[in-house]
């Protein structure tokens, strides 16, 4: 029964509208709208809506029903003073332009004001510029405030199109103020529930308490702005019409203040009482925003018609971009989540059978030594693997897995290298923004092989858009480091210069003598000056490598021979490989193919590092080795120096690399107890 009354009244008011809604909007004719239309549904009563129609069928019929002449609807048809739309939208621009000032300055000046009054309590801080700043501000709101007041229009005339414009105008910006007054609240109490975990379950000290106040007060201001923005907005709508559910409005807009501060004062009292059984603190707060947003919505499609024009307006176009953005923040959290997809296989690789080689590290210096059972020393050199860390690249992790194994299995190193690249976190390529999984994984994976490991970073491990930044990745590989895993040979203590690891490996002989020393310098990333502009090694980077030889060199009393191993390649890899090209005698040839083709044949930096130059004047390294260029892995000779490519795992980064193999692979470098060394190529398809 109620849904047929309902859709008597929707026949009466779409009836009533075919005459009403054409006429101008004034201050005088907006209570005879109100009371023609109650006439209209207390005749209804009496008669059905056929009859209805027919004995109301004009204007001044509907008007006399209502107790009005035709004298006043003539009135009503306007005198052509009504504001016409193009002058209205001009006054809107021009109106809603001194809001959003208003607001902006509100908002800083009450954002300046609670923290001049933080500092002046807790830091005794002065407050004379910041009371300046403040009333500067204030002064600029109220300039701004006076021209926005002068621009209201007050018992202004409008023609039928432009009153149409109000109404939508209105009822846009009272819902808007609903939410800006939900998500006030809402942010305020979870700003204080933040502070709260943070006093009680964090640092209580007033310095530390002031940062992190400090660094989370944008998630304040933002919707204060938009508190302040709106109130004006529902100020200036109804400036120009009186819609007649105006007291309404208040009445909803007074309940959800009164509802959001009682939910979230009872969540706050909660999150207070219950602190001591809350593991994770931030979590409960962040399932209670759920719930109030769930509530909120709830309201938006039930309750808030009672008082909009249109409750909800479809728009294909917005529908749309509301989707797009829900796609974009979902598949955002989705790939910066840790997922082990790989684990099951993780868990099912076995031991590597090998000798066992004793692992020493120096908590002062942060180096590793590695003394040789017996004979001979094995290093296997993997790099570029690019785990993904997604379903998507699932099938492409396994085989990289399968592959190191392999060539683990094969080879049975003493230790393995890997020259960076080992996470891929490049978002729709890999369909994951995760550095941290593929770090976890790839240890437990390492773990189980039994074999030692040392990392060293590349362009791809940090990349800006992923989960982790370096200093952040740093401490997990800490975490998994010796101590945890007693194989990953990841330095605790390192040298404070540019990198993100630079680390030294001592190789000692049965007897205790110092053998080679190994050296993984961090290459960088990219230097920020636009996209692949790649980094190099620097020079505090070089100092430092220089001063550990020479240091070595003294102790031993001789020149201790060394190995380097870092991601991108130097300079001098592409000038040995054009004087190669070129057929030039300066070069020795020994193995491999450079088949890279993506960007440039050798993509190193376009910066020139001075640890080529340094490596021949210091004479102890006699090799270097690199990742980067998948599809290069040519060994060459120059000044004296072997300059070595790894065959890369790589199955997921490059553009249909799944499909080739002959550039995929590892090298086994053998040194001997008098320090010289031989290195041979692994192709995966010679072993599988």
């Amino acid at each position: 029964m109620k849904s047929k009354n309902n859709g008597a009244e929707k026949r009466i008011e779409e009836f009533a509208d075919l005459f009403l809604n054409t006429l101008d909007y004034s201050p005088a004719f907006a209570e005879a709208n109100d009371r023609i239309r109650a006439a209209l549904r207390e005749k209804a009563k009496e008669l059905s809506f056929e009859e209805l129609a027919e004995s109301c069928g004009s204007l001044e019929k509907m008007a006399a029903l209502a107790g009005y002449s035709a004298q006043d609807v003539k009135a009503w048809r306007g005198s052509g003073t009504a504001l016409d739309t193009d002058t209205l939208r001009r006054e809107l621009r021009i109106q809603q332009r001194r809001i959003y000032g208003i607001a902006l300055l509100l908002t800083a000046a009450i954002s300046e004001a609670v923290w001049a009054v933080f500092n002046a309590v807790h830091r005794n801080s002065e407050l004379p510029l910041s009371v300046a700043l403040v009333l500067l501000l204030l002064a600029g709101a109220w300039a701004v405030y006076r021209k926005y007041r002068r621009g209201l229009r007050e018992g202004q005339s409008l023609s039928a199109p432009a009153y149409q414009k109000v109404c939508q105008l209105s009822d846009l910006y009272l819902k808007r103020l609903l939410h800006a007054i939900a998500l006030f609240v809402a942010a305020l109490a979870l700003f204080a529930g933040l502070e709260l975990c943070f006093y009680f379950f964090g640092n209580s000290k007033a310095a530390e308490l002031g940062e992190n106040i400090g660094a989370n007060l944008l998630a304040i201001q933002l919707p204060l702005y938009l508190l302040l923005k709106n109130i004006l907005g529902v100020r200036l709508a109804r400036s120009y019409a009186v819609l007649g559910k105006e007291e309404r409005a208040d009445r909803h807009l007074f309940c959800m203040e009164v509802f959001a501060l009682f939910y979230w004062g009872s969540v706050l009292t909660a999150g207070v009482v219950l602190r001591g059984r809350l593991l994770y603190p931030a979590n409960f707060f962040i399932v209670a925003g759920v719930v109030f947003l769930l509530l909120v919505i709830a309201y938006d499609l039930t309750l808030r018609k009672r008082i909009t024009n249109q409750n909800i307006v479809f728009s294909r176009r917005r529908a749309a971009l509301w989707t797009a953005a829900a796609v974009v923040v979902l598949a955002f959290a989705f790939m910066n989540r840790d997922t082990w997809f790989t684990q099951p296989y993780i868990n099912s690789v076995p031991v590597v059978s090998r000798t066992t080689v004793p692992i020493e590290y120096d908590d002062e210096t942060g180096v590793y030594t590695l003394t040789a059972a017996q004979g001979d020393f094995k290093i296997l050199h993997l790099t570029d693997i690019h785990l993904g860390n997604s379903l998507y690249s699932y099938w492409k992790d396994i085989k990289a897995l399968e592959a190191c194994y392999a060539e683990i299995s094969h080879t049975k190193p003493d230790l393995v290298v890997v020259t960076g690249d080992l996470c891929f976190p490049l978002g729709i390529m890999s369909m994951s923004l995760n550095n941290s999984a593929p770090v976890y994984q790839f240890a437990a994976f390492m773990r189980n092989t039994g074999v030692p490991w040392a990392f060293t970073y590349g362009n791809h491990d940090t990349e800006s858009i992923a989960s982790m930044n370096r200093m952040e990745l740093n401490e997990v590989y800490k975490s998994l480091s010796f101590k945890t895993s007693g194989n990953l040979l990841y330095p605790y203590v390192q040298p404070g210069i540019t990198g993100r690891n630079n680390q030294l490996i001592e190789l000692r002989n049965a007897d205790g003598s110092l053998n080679t020393a190994l050296f993984l310098l961090d290459s960088n990333a990219y230097t920020g000056e636009g996209i692949n502009v790649y980094d190099y090694i620097h020079d505090d980077q070089v100092d430092w490598y220089a001063s550990q030889v020479e240091r070595l060199n003294r102790e031993a009393g001789r020149v201790v021979p060394s190995l380097i191993f870092f991601h991108i390649p130097l300079q001098q890899y592409r000038t040995a490989y054009q004087l190669y090209q070129a057929g030039s005698d300066e070069v020795t040839y020994f193995f491999g193919e450079n088949e890279e083709k993506m960007i440039d044949t050798v993509c190193c930096s376009d910066y020139p590092s001075a640890l080529f130059d340094r490596i021949l004047a210091l004479g102890s390294t006699t090799g270097t080795f690199c990742g980067h260029d998948h599809y290069n892995n040519m060994s060459l000779e120059y000044k004296g120096v072997r300059l070595t490519y790894g065959m890369s795992i790589d199955y997921l980064a490059m553009p249909g690399i799944e499909h080739d193999t002959a550039q995929r692979g590892a090298e086994l470098i053998t040194i001997h107890p008098d320090a010289s060394w031989d290195l041979r190529q692994i192709p995966l398809t010679s072993i599988t």
